[in-house]
């Protein structure tokens, strides 16, 4: 180990800093990390504070080999119940496991206070690096992983105007492209449903993207009547039903994701509304499902069986010392069916 690197280590905080912060023995900072649910709520409070004032972790993976590796890779994914972060990681797994990888997986649940918590647990487990979904998250914990060494790469997003190495797809373009072919077909009332955007870079991008299309026909982006809600087939027919209370109703509906974009055509159908005849419904992603609702979906293809594999060899090669120098972009592509037709005659 170098001059550098011991310093490093030297100045990392201990187990008895955060036991002086949180003003309690070290056997009480090992219990509340180890067994929280032996340690009373204001003093599991307090010590947890002290762990995050002072960035500690416990980091045992790491420290027990000489070599500081431990040949896995974290991967933190908002959800687990949609198919297309399951693809890609299904592809970012095999090509770990190629290269002698092992993978561990957590999901956030779109939390940005659970998702900090896996970060902090997988670097203490010794994670060699990280991959993650988006940019946004405090500045804090990437102060942290810079100061654990611990190797990121964001996925899922594209932004040459991040500085963090990236590979994904540019959120916004792509929906801008779906956009502007529903107002090519004449469409002017737009309805646009989306996953809450707080926290989120990928959702408002892809917001974004809409209101892009839309300024560049002439119209006012603030027009669009937007809500925001949980990713679920249920919630994508609530905020259906929800613009079809709306005046003018909107006759294009543009949604985050396949999945929200399948609960909305569920619910045109029990409206008694056709699609696309009095209403059009696009998505984003084009998982299976898809492919096999009826009508077909009109959505964005994303390469997330290519995002995986890439980036697998990419965070491979940064645990290796040989970073990328540049953020991958990946193409995605519009794929038009049934569920996108003109506006209703008037």
């Amino acid at each position: 180990m170098s001059r550098k690197n011991r310093e490093s280590e030297h100045n990392l905080p201990t187990l008895a800093d955060v036991a002086k912060r949180a003003e309690v023995s070290t056997a009480t900072v090992s219990r509340c990390l180890n067994s929280p649910g032996q340690v009373q709520e204001a003093t599991r409070i307090k010590v947890m504070t002290a762990v995050h004032d002072l960035g500690y972790s416990p980091n045992f993976g790491a420290r027990a080999l000489a070599a500081r590796r431990t040949n896995t890779i974290g991967a933190i994914i908002p959800t687990m119940e949609n198919a297309i972060f399951a693809r890609a990681i299904q592809a970012f797994q095999e090509e770990l496991h190629a290269s002698g990888v092992t993978l561990l997986v957590s999901s956030s649940s779109y939390s940005p206070e659970i998702e900090e918590e896996q970060i902090r647990t997988l670097v203490a487990r010794g994670a060699d690096a990280l991959l993650l979904i988006g940019h946004d998250r405090s500045q804090a914990i990437y102060e942290f992983l810079e100061n654990r060494g611990v190797p990121v790469l964001i996925s899922w997003a594209y932004d040459p105007t991040m500085a963090r190495l990236s590979i994904g797809f540019d959120n916004r373009r792509a929906m801008a492209g779906l956009a502007k072919e529903v107002l090519r077909l004449g469409h002017r009332h737009i309805g646009i449903i989306s996953a809450e955007c707080a926290g989120n870079d990928r959702a408002r991008a892809r917001v974004d993207g809409v209101r892009d299309a839309m300024r560049e026909h002439g119209l006012d982006p603030e027009m669009a009547h937007l809500i925001e809600t949980p990713y679920s087939i249920e919630n994508g027919g609530k905020a259906l039903r929800r613009m079809t209370e709306h005046y003018p109703r909107p006759t294009a509906v543009i949604c985050g994701n396949d999945v929200l974009a399948v609960g909305a055509v569920q619910m045109a159908r029990e409206l008694g509304l056709r699609v696309p005849g009095d209403v059009s419904i696009t998505g984003f992603d084009d998982i299976e499902l898809a492919r096999v609702v009826d009508p077909p979906l009109t959505t964005v293809h994303v390469p997330h069986r290519e995002m995986g594999r890439q980036a697998a060899r990419l965070l491979v090669d940064m645990v290796a010392g040989h970073p990328a120098r540049e953020s991958v972009r990946l193409e995605t592509t519009l794929r038009l069916r049934g569920t996108l037709g003109p506006p209703p005659a008037k």
